[in-house]
């Protein structure tokens, strides 16, 4: 999540160590040029350059007792064993991301083509889930199914705790052009498919020269745009608010707390919400008290951080009744946002537990210099945030109220059980079957 100065609260579940090295290192047949010397030697410039960054920006100065020099060096000696480009992004992403931190990445340069894997999972509990399959894909050519149980992508299993990982390692450092997934659809058996990458040569996924955010990358790659959407009941006086992000202007924040006061119960859906501008958080939490609330304070190596506070909008905040939808990809802003109305007692939150990925960073733009310029980032965590109960969200996410999970037979079937019960609890009725229509995945063309 940005600030003025470039700050952003950013997303995903945070990385447990011993669980991503086989992810990033995956056996899958990778998109990307050979090795060549100048390559290697760039590859040694950018370690240098993010350990010292890390040196001097980490908001934690022990590393959470990681060596850090031992570390980088270890991975300085494994690129004298790397065989493609993409095998060595992959070591310098593994040495940044065995911090244990879910914030701080490496950020590759920019590719020269686009990939399209054809689906997309979500964690639903401890279970990773096929959600959405593209049509005219090779996905949905080969038999997978939303509903899907995602046992196991090249041979690794997919968790809670690393699915962030994979979306990492397969979307932005090192792409794919095949992957080999076990699945199991629901009572039925074990089965394995291979399905081939859409590559796109003739799409330049865009780099870092307009400074851009890890996350709005990540985004970028996964190709996952989807605006704010509605669904409104005067009948029931309610309104519902599926918010894909908060990065958004302050306009339009502005005019859709105003269309809340219209109703009298409002469901915020944040599933899938990653985050977004810290701006945005706090206007828009502002529209739900009639009193300041101290969201979080940053703590860092700075001893001057001040608290994170969102400021009530007075008579223009909503009073009715309130509920938050979240599950395990509401990352950071959102996850911000669903604690403070829980730890507020001003509404209900339901779901399944968000992402625990809640710090703030900010990401350098750096380059290599030589024949041709390669622009490169690395998003470093400079705060971790605390809560008025005194803790972080880091890790641990939002604990919703009540747990709504669907199965995989919800999926397959298209309801959605998750949303018909926060709209139970906002004292509505939608029916599991008519809210799986409501909000469905929209992939971008």
């Amino acid at each position: 999540m940005r600030s003025h100065s470039g700050r952003r609260l950013l997303l995903r579940s945070a990385v447990v160590c011993t669980l991503v090295s086989a992810v990033l290192a995956a056996a899958a047949l990778v998109f990307a040029q050979g090795l060549r010397d100048t390559d290697r030697t760039r590859g040694r410039t950018m370690l240098r350059v993010i350990k010292k960054d890390l040196l001097n920006r980490y908001y934690d100065p022990t590393f959470h007792g990681l060596d850090l020099e031992a570390r980088f060096q270890e991975a300085e000696q494994a690129l004298e064993q790397a065989t493609s480009v993409g095998h060595m992004f992959g070591i310098i992403a593994q040495a940044v991301v065995d911090l244990g931190d879910s914030h701080t990445r490496f950020i590759p340069p920019g590719r020269t083509a686009r990939f399209e894997y054809g689906w997309r999972m979500r964690v639903v509990g401890d279970a990773p889930y096929i959600i959405a399959v593209k049509p005219g894909s090779d996905a949905e050519a080969k038999g997978l199914k939303v509903g899907d149980a995602l046992l196991a992508i090249d041979g690794n299993p997919p968790t809670r705790a690393n699915a962030g990982m994979f979306r990492y390692r397969y979307f932005l450092v090192r792409p794919a052009v095949q992957m080999r997934l076990t699945v199991q659809s629901p009572g039925g058996p074990a089965r394995q498919i291979d399905v081939a990458t859409k590559v796109d040569m003739g799409r330049r996924f865009k780099d870092l020269t307009e400074g851009e955010d890890y996350w709005d990358l990540l985004r970028e790659a996964e190709g996952n745009s989807v605006d704010h959407r509605f669904l409104e009941s005067a009948a029931q006086g309610l309104l519902v608010w599926n918010m894909p992000s908060f990065v958004e202007s302050e306009s339009r924040i502005k005019a859709t707390a105003a269309k809340m006061n219209r109703f009298k119960s409002v469901v915020l859906d944040l599933r899938g919400n990653s985050g977004g501008y810290v701006k945005i958080l706090t206007l828009l939490l502002g529209h739900f008290f009639d009193h300041d609330v101290t969201v979080a304070q940053p703590v860092g190596r700075s001893k001057t951080l001040k608290p994170m506070v969102a400021k009530s909008q007075g008579e223009r905040a909503f009073k009715g009744r309130v509920v938050v939808l979240i599950d395990s990809d509401s990352g950071s802003a959102a996850e911000l946002f669903a604690r403070a109305i829980q730890l507020e007692k001003r509404g209900v939150v339901t779901g399944d537990r968000s992402a625990g990925a809640v710090m703030q960073s900010r990401v350098y733009t750096r380059q290599t210099a030589g024949e041709y310029v390669l622009l490169y980032g690395i998003s470093i965590t400079e705060t971790d945030l605390i809560m008025a109960d005194g803790k972080s969200l880091e890790g641990e996410g939002v604990v919703p109220d009540e747990a709504v999970l669907p199965t995989g037979a919800d999926l397959a079937a298209g309801r959605d059980p998750a949303l018909a019960q926060a709209v139970l609890k906002a004292g509505g009725l939608l029916l599991p079957e008519d809210a799986g229509k409501a909000f469905p995945f929209v992939w971008r063309d």
